[in-house]
């Protein structure tokens, strides 16, 4: 048998990175880990990594990013995007600067060896006894099971939103985390920056779970979103209350509808309802989600090139997190 093959893969999620290792399990390669891009690109200058499997969304440095500095500095190294921003936008942005593929998140076994056969890579591995990464052992938690989720759907939900504007998504790393009622109103103040809002909520509820979706969006935002959907360029409150409900039907029901598949769970959601226009976020002191410890999924979606955006919160009461837990580690 002949050196193996270095690999690196960089990838913020344990989730992920895992999944990759056991999918290449059965072929000579040596794997080296990274959690974001800088560590990869080290690799790469070391030696490490001959062929890159490459995340997009990540801290510190991004895919893109990472891409950028292969290119310009002329790297050895043979890179594959391995992603959940699904939206052909960023297909052909990584295409451009030097990925020979692309591969949709989750990823297995089989379809990382029919890639690498479409890809002309399949011959350069050769197959090796079953050895399992040390980094499977590593008890992987609810919030990081949840993260990596809700990032898989939320690039699914981009390329709809992608087509839908004829923009190209900002994806940020999803923020999961668990929140006390004082930290909740916290976080929306914080993804208010301080300025008047519009806020859209939407309640949801399943076999096991139930909770509430927020989205805020700031009045420069709506504007903005308004010209991509040709609505008249001075908006009145009931033209504008038009265009939120637009994107929040689109968003909203995008964003469960792959959740739901990914947790193999089916979510009923209320009408969604306006529950402030050009004003603070909302006090929820009256609501269910007053009373409990809360779990929180964050993401800040941004349009085109624009500084135009919107937050979506999606709260899990305390009570759903039994059903989570059984269902995330049945889907992993």
């Amino acid at each position: 048998m002949s050196s193996p093959i270095p690999v690196v893969i960089c990838d913020d999620s344990l989730i992920a990175r895992n999944q990759m290792s056991r999918a290449l399990a059965d072929w000579n390669v040596d794997i080296t880990f990274a959690e974001h891009g800088l560590k990869a690109l080290e690799a790469v200058r070391e030696g490490k990594g001959h062929l890159l499997f490459l995340d997009l969304t990540m801290p510190i440095m991004n895919g893109y990013e990472v891409l950028e500095r292969i290119k310009r500095d002329d790297l050895p190294c043979i890179t594959i995007v391995v992603s959940g921003d699904i939206q052909t936008k960023a297909r052909e942005k990584v295409f451009a600067l030097g990925a020979i593929g692309f591969i949709e998140k989750p990823i297995n076994a089989e379809t990382l060896k029919e890639a690498l056969q479409a890809y002309g890579l399949l011959t350069e591995l050769e197959p090796q006894p079953n050895v399992q990464s040390s980094q499977a052992s590593q008890t992987i938690g609810l919030l990081e099971h949840l993260r990596e989720t809700a990032n898989i759907a939320m690039g699914k939900t981009a390329q709809q939103l992608s087509e839908m504007l004829n923009l190209f998504i900002h994806l940020p790393v999803p923020r999961v985390d668990y929140l006390s009622f004082s930290e909740l109103t916290m976080t929306l103040n914080q993804a208010s920056e301080n300025k008047p809002v519009t806020t859209i909520s939407q309640g949801f509820v399943g076999i096991g779970v139930a909770g509430e979706a927020l989205l805020l969006f700031q009045e420069s935002s709506i504007q903005d979103l308004a010209e991509v959907l040709h609505y008249e360029h001075d908006l009145s409150d009931m033209a504008a209350r038009e265009v939120l409900m637009d994107i929040a039907n689109v968003l909203t029901s995008a964003f469960f509808a792959n959740l739901s598949h990914l947790l193999k769970l089916s979510l009923s959601r209320a009408t969604p309802k306006i529950l402030g226009l050009h004003c603070e976020p909302p006090n929820l002191k009256e609501s269910l989600l007053a009373s409990q410890k809360l779990l929180c999924i964050e993401i800040d979606y941004r349009f085109g090139e624009k500084n135009t955006h919107c937050d979506l919160l999606v709260l899990f009461t305390n009570d759903s997190l039994p059903t989570l837990k059984k269902q995330l580690v049945e889907v992993q």
